[in-house]
């Protein structure tokens, strides 16, 4: 039998670095118990591909002892070109019907051999055009690409528990820190080093699912390129620093406000592209996680762009923390980090 399911640890393997949050729930409410973050070097994952795996788990062991971790069950993602999401509409059945044919289904839907994908769906409810069919969540993910990270954590001695989607995990953070409101469109827009992912959802039900494959990282690359300072130096200026060796800092700014732009133009195709295939929907708020949300000209350039406000969402907003060992600053400038780990904390054994 599964033990408690407070024993799980939500751990998310970025392109960039490992974060880990582990939470207690307590009559409804997630208390705060750890976070950490452990960076990985460059190439360490690509495109979402493990280029090292001993790197990886190295991370993981160190950043686990350092918080003193014990748990061995884990909650965890993936996301990228390796993953499907489709939401599709089928004639009603009901779940064990539906279990029986997804096979079938699926493969009208999915690029790839079904004989190489491991499959899941969630009945989303009626199709509000026609009650003879009902909206399905089509999730596929290539079974190499999932066993290479379930090893991951084999190798590192855990066992993941929940296997679940970057966009789903950081869904159901924002579920429990924002709540859903009926009707309401939002879009939840996680950017992070490598990627970008971006969700719209009317209600509680997602509708619209895209990952990007650039994120914070274009504006390094950009600096250093343009500016041919090292790759230490450029980070440095992405954050604000603005005392690199014969550089004006006026030519950081134009090169930031460049790379900003190309980024957001990426969302701004995604959203309208939502908005071009979906009739009635339309996007009325933007919350931004990620790292990259913690910059103002990102969100401020969104806003702009999309012409409707965009906020920085907090994944501890209503968690409880213990401001005696938790600096309350300190989570506030690092928690947009968090937001796929947190979500991932939330999970129980079990979860679809």
């Amino acid at each position: 039998m599964f033990a408690s399911k407070k024993d799980i640890v939500g751990i998310d393997v970025g392109s960039s670095a490992v974060k880990i949050v582990r939470l207690r729930e307590s009559r409804g409410t997630f208390h705060l118990e750890n976070i950490g973050i452990m960076p990985l070097a460059a190439e360490t994952i690509v495109d979402n591909t493990i280029m090292d795996s001993t790197a990886v788990v190295d991370s993981i062991h160190n950043l686990l002892n350092a918080m003193k971790i014990k748990t061995k069950r884990v909650a965890t993602s993936v996301s990228g070109h390796s993953v499907i999401i489709r939401k599709i509409s089928l004639p009603n059945m009901t779940d064990a019907e539906l279990e029986a044919s997804i096979q079938w289904e699926a493969e009208q839907y999915i690029p790839f051999d079904i004989s190489e994908v491991n499959i899941d769906f969630q009945i989303l409810g009626s199709d509000a055009k026609d009650p003879s069919q009902m909206d399905v969540m089509l999730v596929a993910a290539k079974r190499d690409f999932v066993d290479d990270y379930t090893s991951l954590f084999a190798e590192a001695g855990l066992e993941p528990v929940v296997m679940d989607i970057d966009c789903f995990a950081v869904e159901n953070m924002f579920d429990y820190n924002y709540g859903f409101v009926d009707n309401e469109v939002v879009a939840l827009i996680d950017m992070g080093a490598s990627a970008t992912s971006v969700s719209v959802l009317s209600g509680n039900v997602s509708i619209f699912n895209r990952d990007i494959q650039t994120g914070g990282n274009l504006l390094s690359a950009e600096l250093q390129k343009r500016l041919g300072v090292s790759s230490e130096e450029a980070e440095r200026a992405k954050l604000g620093d603005r005392n690199i060796a014969d550089v004006d800092s006026d030519s950081i700014d134009d090169i930031l406000t460049d790379a900003i732009e190309n980024l957001v133009q990426e969302v701004q195709r995604s959203l309208d592209f939502f908005a071009a295939t979906s009739s009635e929907d339309r996007v009325t708020k933007v919350y931004l996680t990620g790292g990259v949300s913690n910059s103002e000209k990102v969100r401020e350039t969104l806003e702009e762009r999309l012409g409707i406000s965009a906020e920085r969402v907090d994944p501890f907003r209503n968690v409880k923390i213990n401001e005696k060992e938790f600096d309350a600053e300190y989570l506030d400038a690092i928690g947009p980090m968090f937001s796929v780990a947190a979500g991932l904390a939330m999970r129980k054994v079990g979860d679809k």
